[in-house]
């Protein structure tokens, strides 16, 4: 069994990029598509998210004189904070991680033939926005089937949000036949973001604010285009955090790359998925006897393409810092959380229909709740840190997941109302 394990674990570390292509491969060849189809859908898909990733990268690596200067601001904080990247690998490691997979897989599909959902999630790397909630209950509750049943449970849950929110996903942002299905962004935010949204409806004045950015291109011209707003953003960045004319000028370069290069990607990545949502769509109507779209769930990465997400990152970055200081008894400055800021805009777009003002204060509202839980429960974060792994020499961690994952937040308010 230990074998198992380990090989599953080995596998699972190969990470999205390795684990995304062979997924859609075998889901191609299971919807009787053509071996060569299925394979060449599966590499495309590959290579788009492959590629989305290496941009993403090249994002963080031009903006880290960004974050350095922020990073500057904080000190004698007593709380380390990391990463999505090793929270999702520490969250692998729960005991019961082998065995809830496969289950959650199973069950999705079981949910599709009782024709209770219309959502095939794909996006095994993303599993650990069940996993994490899962494994903080095994830890605090010190049950390993209150950990596995959380983290069934909240696949499901997720199943059922990502559905309501798929037909306006793949409108907006051009993703025909996918649905995200990242826990925290559908079921949290995306909720949060359209309150707000029918709040602002009833505000004078405010509901008149219709700052969008595809209107605007229409009537602006070039200066719409998404390489020049990209040299905006870059200056106002570099500005901002009063680097030399050089980093200016490589914060400009860079950001217009960007804007340019992410849409390109997620289009070869959407190559490949087409034809696996009409596999897919064609093995519903055939064997399942339904004539509802099937969607197929993707990583939230998808619409980081989109101009005004990126511009509402950049906006958002020295938001996001100035927030930190204004949580009561902060113990952490946020270094990681920035870098993962671009990954808050989509939904918050999405609710407000690409309103830049709508948006900045659903995303603000939404990161200041991230860095108040995130902090109030760091306590919580490192038990269960420790028990997957990682310590920080007997000091305290967190990370954003503990401030915005509903199934953190829901796990967390119950051991302590239960006085753990």
């Amino acid at each position: 069994m230990s074998a198992i394990v380990g090989f599953f674990q080995e596998f699972m570390s190969l990470g999205a990029t390795v684990l995304l292509p062979v997924v859609i491969a075998i889901l191609g060849i299971f919807f009787r598509m053509k071996p060569s189809q299925a394979i060449r859908a599966g590499l495309l898909v590959g290579i788009g998210f492959q590629g989305v990733v290496l941009v993403i990268n090249f994002l963080m690596q031009i903006m880290q004189p960004v974050f350095d200067y922020y990073s500057a601001l904080g000190s004698g904080y007593d709380v380390a904070e990391i990463g999505f990247a090793a929270l999702g690998g520490a969250s692998w490691t729960a005991p019961y991680a082998v065995f809830v997979i496969p289950a959650i897989i199973i069950v999705n599909i079981l949910l599709i033939q009782a024709k209770k959902t219309n959502v095939l999630n794909v996006d095994i790397w993303n599993f650990m926005h069940f996993l994490v909630p899962g494994a903080l209950a095994w830890v605090l509750f010190d049950n390993a089937l209150i950990g596995f049943l959380v983290t069934l449970a909240l696949s499901v849950v997720d199943l059922f949000a990502a559905e309501k929110i798929a037909p306006s996903w793949a409108e907006y942002y051009g993703l025909d036949g996918t649905a995200c299905t990242c826990l925290g962004y559908v079921v949290y935010e995306y909720p949060m973001s359209w309150l707000i949204n029918k709040i602002i409806d009833h505000i004078p004045g405010l509901n008149k604010i219709d700052l969008n950015i595809d209107k605007l291109s229409s009537k602006i011209g070039i200066l719409g285009d998404p390489a020049i707003i990209g040299l905006f953003v870059g200056l106002f960045l570099g500005l901002m955090t009063q680097q030399d004319v050089p980093g200016i000028i490589k914060l400009m370069a860079g950001m217009a790359g960007v804007l340019v290069l992410i849409p390109r990607m997620v289009s070869i990545m959407m190559e490949g998925l087409t034809p696996i949502g009409a596999g897919a769509n064609e093995f519903a109507q055939k064997h399942l006897h339904t004539d509802s779209t099937l969607y197929v769930g993707m990583d939230i990465a998808l619409a980081l393409g989109d101009t005004t997400c990126l511009t509402c990152t950049a906006i958002m970055i020295p938001i996001t810092v100035g927030l930190s200081f204004l949580v009561p008894d902060m113990r952490f400055f946020p270094a990681a959380i920035l870098a993962e800021v671009c990954y808050v805009a989509p939904m918050a777009v999405l609710a407000s229909k690409g309103n830049v003002f709508r948006t900045l204060i659903c995303m603000t509202v939404f990161m200041y709740l991230m860095l108040f839980f995130a902090n109030m429960f760091a306590d919580y974060a490192t038990l269960m840190l420790n028990a997957c792994g990682i310590d920080f020499g007997g000091g305290y961690v967190t990370a954003s997941h503990f401030g915005y994952n509903p199934g953190c937040l829901i796990v967390e308010f119950i051991a302590r109302a239960m006085g753990i």
